[in-house]
C-alpha cells in the first residue's frame, strides 16, 4: 500500500515495480542510468516516487497507445 506522510502519497521503489511490471533492480538501473521516465528521490535510506509522477506516466503511456502510429 502506498505511504502518506509529510511528504504526500509516495511509492516505494518495490511498490513502483510491481504497478510498472518491472524488477525492482531494473528500476535501480535506470535510475542509475538516469533513464527512468518517472522522478524519484531519497528520504532516509529509501527511494521513492511520487504517485501523480506515476500516475503522469501512466497517462503518457496510455495516450501513446492510443494514438495511431
Amino acid at each position: 500500500m502506498p505511504r502518506f506522510d509529510h511528504f504526500g502519497l509516495r511509492l516505494t521503489i518495490d511498490q513502483l515495480a510491481e504497478v510498472l511490471h518491472l524488477s525492482s533492480r531494473t528500476i535501480y538501473n535506470q535510475v542509475s542510468a538516469g533513464t527512468f521516465a518517472v522522478p524519484t528521490y531519497v528520504d532516509g535510506a529509501k527511494r521513492f516516487a511520487d504517485y501523480r509522477d506515476v500516475a503522469t506516466y501512466l497517462d503518457a503511456c496510455r495516450e501513446r497507445a492510443r494514438s495511431p502510429a
